[in-house]
């Protein structure tokens, strides 16, 4: 199932039922695991780890080295989960001594020409855009979509839940289950549809919302909506999540609309 016009480094370690198409390029130091696609003429650099049912489309580039001058060539990784795909001319770089590795989850969609940086770390079940770029270092939680030819800023940090617009330009964090859009990012409400088609019921997606008028909808400032949430809402997975979020964000998080 390896294609004699491809190159596999002999080193590399290929699993069974692995599929690698005309063009493609392996390097030495990559795993990919059983049943994984490489299409035509993509690139698998050294570093890469990448899991079981994956599908590598023609001229992605997964592991290269990062676009980061601080980088002295120090071994590092790119790792892709299960069941993820990528697109289109996608890249993802590896880590660098900062982290160490460049991380996505299971059952991820990269679409054409994203760009994953270094030390990145994706959860589980996301959507990139076609064209998006992630900058150095960002984090983006399960289940969050990133629309198309959006541009996220270095450390920066993505809740689970998220969709935000596409063409956005993304300085600040976005807490959890929001959507966000507009130039600057701000926050537009609750990203409804998504809670409702993963069973979020409709008394928990309404608490959500309550928490958020708290945060985005009065005169307090984001110490003050804290302290007012935690008083006035009994801890549960959604609003610790929130909280510990907004608390832990270096960045801070956007703003309301205006």
């Amino acid at each position: 199932m390896i294609s004699n016009l491809a190159f596999v480094h002999p080193n590399a370690r290929l699993a069974e039922n692995v599929t690698v198409e005309p063009f493609a390029y392996i390097a030495g130091n990559v795993v990919i695991g059983e049943g994984s696609w490489v299409g035509p003429s993509s690139t698998i650099l050294d570093g890469a780890r990448i899991g079981r049912n994956c599908r590598i489309f023609p001229s992605s580039v997964v592991s290269g080295i990062p676009q980061d001058l601080k980088f002295k060539g120090e071994d590092s990784t790119a790792e892709i989960g299960d069941n993820t795909t990528v697109r289109e001319g996608a890249t993802v770089n590896r880590g660098t001594a900062a982290v160490g590795k460049t991380v996505i989850g299971k059952n991820c969609l990269l679409m054409a020409y994203a760009h994953i940086g270094h030390d990145c770390s994706i959860g589980n079940n996301c959507i990139l855009g076609n064209s998006i770029g992630l900058a150095g270092e960002v984090k983006i939680d399960d289940w969050a979509i990133v629309s198309a030819g959006s541009l996220v800023h270095q450390f920066t940090r993505i809740g689970g839940h998220v969709i935000i617009g596409g063409g956005s330009r993304v300085r600040s964090d976005v807490p959890p289950y929001i959507k966000a859009d507009r130039d600057p990012l701000c926050y537009m409400g609750l990203n409804t549809v998504g809670l409702t088609r993963r069973g979020f019921e409709k008394e928990r997606i309404d608490e959500i919302h309550n928490i958020y008028r708290a945060v985005y909808q009065n005169s307090l400032n984001i110490s003050q909506a804290l302290e007012y949430i935690e008083k006035q809402f009994k801890s549960s997975e959604d609003r610790d999540y929130i909280l510990d979020f907004i608390r832990k964000s270096d960045r801070g998080i956007i703003r309301g609309p205006r």
